[in-house]
């Protein structure tokens, strides 16, 4: 655990009591804060005066007189589409609002990192698509590299949850947008931006406040060192503002679709290969191909994000590239679950916006596609023109009926049910083909998250 600084004996708000929620309660009080916690729902009130806190309605009038700060849970808005009422009630009275990541970079650093031979560093990892396989990449090649590590945020355990640094240890965070739009201190040595497509508009405002709450990651604080993926306007603007030049080696440029060979720091991927370009000269290359846990486009963009990420934390060229080759990647994620009768089976559950779908359509041929759940803004018709490899598409949940009208003449069955959909593509795929679990759709309307809609996925292949 992480216990919270400079905040002894003063009042602090806490909204929203899940795993993020309960984390900064408990390092709250052990930096000698003194909590006072509330969520909406009452079985999580229930769970964390289990735990030794009462909760206090922090909706009632006068109860924001003696509090200094309020926290909020990465899931409650508080500015689009509009602020939850307790945090309105704190705007109002000039409460400071921050998050759990805000307590973490104020709090990790302490007095004892002046004895350590080697500083401590955090690794940030932020982006619309591959952040999660991206953290996990960096946290396995720095493991295989025996550094010490710890890997939190949006993936794994809360940041609060983390061990106090030990000398010379890199932590890995994945931050999402709901994360970075609201901490106080953002202040990671290294900090990546992976890719940017349309995702959680309402939530931000539209695709400006989305990209600007990504953009916070490097403005607020300034990291030594910063990859951007440079495939979409976005990318390449961050890319421009944070540079001083084309000779500036503190930006490290990636990318999967352009060779990048300017006078400063690049890493892309070609036709399945890794090139890392430094002064306009190549100074390593590696062979992506084989890699079962980094198939496809989108995983060879990952892989040149964590390679770059390590490369500036000093590991040789050759240590990367052994790390790379075993890694098993991550579930949910482009994850070959099984291979039956010459059918590979791939479960890609965490595929839920038409972006991240759509990079999994191009990474495997033959396609038995299972889509559908509770779908976004405009279906999958920006999708038309990367089904080249679907041969039948199965489709279930809520948006099934809507997402039949958009696949033009690929064949389709509605199932409506998983276990439909793994059934009749199981009867239908052939040797050599694939059946890809990808939605491009939110799975709430079906299942509790994204893991046990894929976990369903997996549990009825390995039951066939």
């Amino acid at each position: 655990m992480i216990p919270v600084q400079g905040y002894l004996d003063k009042k602090i708000a806490v909204l929203g009591l899940g795993r993020s929620g309960l984390a900064a309660a408990i390092a709250l009080e052990a930096g000698g804060a003194i909590p006072v916690v509330w969520d909406d729902n009452e079985m999580a009130r229930d769970a964390a005066q289990s735990k030794g806190y009462a909760a206090t309605d922090l909706r009632k009038s006068g109860v924001w007189d003696d509090i200094s700060r309020l926290i909020v849970s990465p899931g409650i808005a508080h500015l689009y589409p509009e602020p939850n009422p307790v945090v309105a009630g704190a705007l109002a009275a000039g409460v400071p609002v921050d998050n759990d990541i805000g307590l973490f970079f104020q709090s990790y650093p302490t007095e004892e990192w002046s004895g350590f031979d080697v500083s401590p560093r955090v690794v940030a990892i932020t982006g619309s698509n591959g952040k999660s396989t991206t953290a996990a990449l960096i946290h396995h090649i720095l493991q295989h590299a025996k550094r010490p590590t710890q890997l939190a945020g949006n993936i794994g355990r809360g940041v609060l949850d983390l061990e106090p640094a030990h000398d010379g240890e890199v932590v890995v965070l994945e931050l999402s947008s709901y994360q970075t739009e609201l901490a106080r201190s953002l202040t990671p040595d290294v900090a990546v931006f992976t890719n940017l497509s349309p995702d959680h508009l309402d939530r931000h405002g539209g695709m400006g406040g989305y990209f600007a709450a990504k953009r916070r990651l490097f403005a607020e604080g300034g990291p030594d060192r910063a990859i951007i993926g440079v495939d979409e306007t976005e990318g390449r603007f961050l890319a421009g503002q944070l540079s001083e030049g084309p000779n500036d080696d503190r930006v490290i440029r990636i990318s999967v679709e352009a060779k990048l060979q300017g006078a400063g720091w690049s890493v892309f991927a070609r036709k399945g290969f890794l090139s890392e370009y430094r002064k306009g000269r190549q100074v390593a290359s590696i062979d992506l191909r084989k890699i079962a846990g980094l198939s496809g486009n989108h995983n060879h963009q990952n892989a040149c994000c964590a390679y770059a990420a390590t490369r500036t934390l000093g590991l040789a060229p050759k240590v990367v590239e052994a790390a790379l080759r075993s890694f098993a990647g991550l579930a949910h994620r482009s994850q070959i679950v099984a291979v039956k009768n010459g059918v590979t089976f791939v479960n890609d559950s965490k595929a839920t916006n038409v972006d991240s779908a759509g990079k999994a359509l191009q990474a495997f041929k033959n396609i038995h596609w299972i889509a559908g759940g509770q779908g976004k803004d405009g279906g999958i018709d920006c999708l038309a023109d990367k089904l080249g490899n679907v041969q039948k598409a199965y489709l279930i949940g809520a948006s099934a009926v809507e997402f039949s009208g958009q696949l033009g003449a690929i064949p389709f069955q509605i199932c409506e049910t998983m276990r439909q959909a793994v059934a009749a593509a199981m009867a239908e795929a052939k040797n050599g083909d694939t059946v890809l679990l990808a939605p491009a759709a939110a799975s709430f309307d079906q299942y509790k998250n994204f893991e046990q809609r894929g976990d369903d996925f997996v549990a009825l292949v390995n039951a066939t």
